[in-house]
């Protein structure tokens, strides 16, 4: 009878370990689970990300990838990463050049004038085609100027931007190195000292040097050269046509390219 009783106990104590075995297992694997799960969201990303699909889009608006067509001209697309006014990252997909195809042929052109110029000079861009939808993450993220001040800046998203159309580029000249020139105000510095209509005024307060207005002196006549018309506040942006030329030879990139 004791024999039975401590069998009964031992067959109690297995059965519990078993059981306890058993939940832990399956703790085990649900946190197994987890990895997997992860491993889905980033193969969605992935199809997201499809550069034929992508490529295909963007080819629907007429656009084209410029870094496949000018490998002479340096890019580095400021909103695909967070070094921008905003710091934040605002393209998700879009980190190259796209341009409407006449305006990359432009461009190119203006690489040889560059060329003409200096040898080792290079066009660099820092943005081309924008989304409509990433427009007004600017515009907003500037609700502190007045918007007769804001569109000095960032285009009313309401009347659109040539950046949407993908006829205007933010660039400046580099060396065969990858080194921009000294323009003596950055990428999307909203200070006056950008303006070049201000040149005049922060060459003789000595804010600006003669070989800093020289560089965007050059930027400027090598764009002009293809008929690319400068922003009096930004020394960065060119515009290839008018508002009203773009909307009617171009359509608009209202969105990013996403998985259909």
């Amino acid at each position: 009878m004791q024999r039975t009783v401590l069998n009964i106990r031992i067959e109690f104590g297995l059965f519990f370990i078993g059981i306890v075995l058993f939940f832990g297992c399956k703790s085990n694997n649900k946190e197994k689970t987890l990895p997997v799960k992860s491993e889905k969201k980033n193969l969605e990303i992935v199809a997201i990300n499809d550069t034929a699909g992508f490529n295909s889009y963007m080819a629907e608006f007429g656009l084209c990838d410029l870094s496949k067509l000018d490998k002479r001209i340096f890019f580095e697309i400021k909103y695909a990463s967070s070094d921008n006014f905003m710091h934040q990252v605002l393209y998700s997909i879009i980190n190259k050049p796209f341009l409407q195809k006449d305006v990359a042929d432009r461009l190119m052109k203006c690489q040889d004038a560059l060329l003409e110029e200096d040898s080792s000079f290079h066009l660099f861009i820092y943005d081309a085609v924008r989304p409509v939808d990433v427009q007004w993450k600017m515009w907003h993220a500037l609700d502190s100027l007045k918007p007769s001040e804001r569109v000095k800046f960032v285009s009313n998203p309401v009347n659109k931007s040539l950046h949407n159309y993908g006829a205007a580029i933010d660039l400046t000249i580099c060396d065969s190195k990858g080194n921009p020139l000294d323009m003596g105000a950055g990428f999307d510095d909203i200070r006056k000292i950008a303006y070049p209509s201000m040149e005049a005024h922060f060459l003789a307060t000595g804010e600006l040097t003669e070989q800093q207005i020289a560089n965007r002196s050059l930027l400027r006549k090598v764009m002009r050269s293809q008929g690319f018309r400068n922003l009096p506040t930004e020394w960065w942006h060119f515009n290839a046509c008018s508002r009203k030329e773009a909307s009617q030879k171009y359509r608009l990139l209202e969105k990013e390219f996403t998985r259909q």
